[in-house]
């Protein structure tokens, strides 16, 4: 097993196909598919259970989780699109059951950022999504076809990027937030935020998202209602940071208000998007 010079290490049963380049050092799970005209490096290491559909190329320090799909011409843990990057041993991670589809690109961290570029569990990344180097995509996170992304942007769990979108480097986006198809992305948008358009605005909550996940009737309520306060049209005139005391101000803890407010306080590269609600604030909620 310790041999390298004997071929990569195969927990088997894994099913190579013969037209399969897979280097001495790759470490291949138990039941891994590797298809035609594959191309896997040095340092990887993938998961039980993984498929590699064809013609795909893994490449770096990159580990591959169990079940991850991986479809044809997607590339992962290619040297990152950054001039500042001169071969510094850097990291992609993939989680488990994650499906990469037709021509995705993943590139791997840098040194001066987080040193990874990160997927997480049980994401669906469509066809020719670009994830740029030191990006951090949690669990459960949908994108939509042709999305790019610049470097350093991180995704909360459960949030849907829908198609063509455009994610400026250092952008955050919060868990459950929803960015509308063709949207250019400047700013951070705040979990359960649904936000569109060129530039991209924040018109409402991710209502359905919400309810999918358990939160009743009163909870959508205050959530909406602490939104509005912060952002609604009929906050206009008085400064972010006096909306925000007066938020803090008021009775009662709310687990998904405290979470806005704590993604509000975080560090931030790029200031949130703060554009009023307008008729698509959701008021069937």
């Amino acid at each position: 097993m310790d041999n390298f010079a004997d071929g990569p290490i195969l927990m088997p049963p894994a099913a190579i196909h013969p037209s399969a380049v897979i280097d001495p050092a790759a470490v291949i799970g138990a039941g891994v598919t590797i298809g035609p005209f594959c191309t896997v490096g040095p340092g990887v290491v993938i998961g039980e259970g993984a498929t590699l559909v064809s013609h795909v190329v893994v490449d770096g320090d990159t580990q591959i989780g169990p079940g991850v799909v991986l479809h044809p011409f997607v590339t992962v843990g290619l040297p990152p699109q950054d001039l500042k990057y001169k071969g510094e041993p850097t990291r992609t991670e993939i989680g488990a059951r994650t499906q990469i589809r037709e021509h995705g690109s993943i590139h791997r961290g840098t040194v001066t950022g987080s040193g990874v570029t990160r997927i997480g569990a049980d994401c669906l990344l469509m066809a020719v999504v670009h994830v740029a180097h030191d990006c951090d995509i949690a669990d459960g996170v949908i994108i939509a076809n042709n999305v790019v992304m610049g470097g350093h942007v991180n995704i909360g769990a459960n949030a849907v990027i829908g198609g063509a979108a455009a994610l400026h480097q250092f952008v955050r986006i919060g868990r459950g937030a929803m960015i509308g198809g063709v949207s250019g992305v400047e700013g951070d948008v705040i979990p359960f935020g649904t936000v569109m358009g060129n530039r991209a605005k924040l018109i409402g909550l991710n209502i359905i998202g919400l309810r999918r996940r358990g939160v009743d009737r009163a909870g959508l309520h205050r959530l909406r209602t602490a939104v509005r306060g912060l952002f609604g049209a009929d906050s206009h005139g008085a400064v972010f940071a006096d909306r925000l005391a007066v938020l803090r101000a008021q009775p009662g803890e709310d687990a998904l208000v405290a979470e806005m407010l704590a993604f509000i306080d975080a560090k931030s590269h790029r200031g949130l998007i703060r554009s009023a609600l307008g008729a698509r604030d959701d008021d069937d909620a």
